[in-house]
C-alpha cells in the first residue's frame, strides 16, 4: 500500500551513480535542497538519486542522458519520465521533489510514462503532450505553467512574453504545447518586436490568462 507523501522532517538518501551515498535528516524543504545542492556540485556523475525513505519516492536526475524521472509507490512502482532540454532544470525539480514529493513535480514539464516516447522529437513530444489537454480550464493552466517557467509581461502590460530572451533552438516540445493551446484558447499571438530574442512567443493578454497567472505568483 502505497504511504502517503507528508511534511515535517524526513530522512533522504542521496546517491550518485558513483556509489557515493549520503543520508541526511533534514527539517524543511530548503535545508535539504541546500544539502542536495552541494551533494550535486560536489560529484561528477551521470546519475542522482534522491530518494525519500519515509515515503517511499524518489527523484532521479540523469544530467548525462538528459532525462528525469520520478518514482513512486515503493510495494508497487509507478515511474514517469521527463525529457531536460536546459542543464538549469535539475535543481529545480529536486526543490519541487523535496517541498511535495512525486506530486510536487506534476507541473514540471511533460512527463512520460513510456521511455520510448522520449526519442519522439521535441516536437513530437509537445503534440503528444497538448494532445491530452482537451478542457479551457487544464489549457489555460497549462500555458500558465509554461509562462511561469520562463516568461514575464511586457512593460506595457499589453502581452505575456513566453520563454523571454531564448533562442528558437531552446524549449522547442513546450514551445509546440503553447502553440497548440494558444490556437485552441483562441488566444492572440502577436509579432514580437524588433530586438527580441528569436525564440520568444508574444501573447496579447486576456482575463482568462491573467487570472491563472496571477494565483501562480
Amino acid at each position: 500500500m502505497a504511504r502517503p507523501y507528508a511534511p515535517g522532517p524526513k530522512q533522504f538518501l542521496f546517491s550518485a551513480g558513483d556509489g557515493n551515498d549520503q543520508q541526511v535528516c533534514v527539517g524543511d524543504a530548503q535545508e535539504a535542497y541546500v544539502a542536495f545542492s552541494a551533494f550535486f556540485r560536489g560529484q561528477d556523475a551521470d546519475v542522482y538519486t534522491i530518494h525519500d525513505q519515509a515515503s517511499g519516492q524518489s527523484v532521479v536526475l540523469m544530467p548525462g542522458q538528459g532525462l528525469i524521472s520520478r518514482v513512486k509507490d515503493a510495494d508497487q512502482p509507478r515511474s514517469e519520465h521527463l525529457k531536460v532540454d536546459r542543464a538549469n532544470r535539475y535543481l529545480p525539480s529536486a526543490m519541487l521533489f523535496f517541498e511535495n514529493g512525486y506530486r510536487g513535480l506534476d507541473r514540471f514539464g511533460q512527463w512520460f510514462s513510456d521511455p520510448a516516447d522520449l526519442d519522439a522529437s521535441p516536437e513530437g513530444r509537445g503534440a503528444a503532450r497538448a494532445a491530452t489537454i482537451t478542457t479551457e480550464a487544464a489549457a489555460i493552466e497549462e500555458v500558465a505553467r509554461i509562462w511561469v517557467d520562463s516568461g514575464h509581461v511586457d512593460p506595457s502590460d499589453q502581452y505575456y512574453v513566453f520563454f523571454g530572451s531564448h533562442g528558437v533552438d531552446d524549449d522547442r516540445a513546450e514551445r509546440a504545447v503553447l502553440l497548440k493551446l494558444i490556437e485552441f484558447l483562441g488566444l492572440e499571438r502577436v509579432d514580437a518586436p524588433a530586438g527580441a530574442a528569436d525564440g520568444e512567443v508574444w501573447v496579447r493578454t486576456d482575463t482568462r490568462l491573467d487570472a491563472e497567472c496571477a494565483r501562480w505568483l
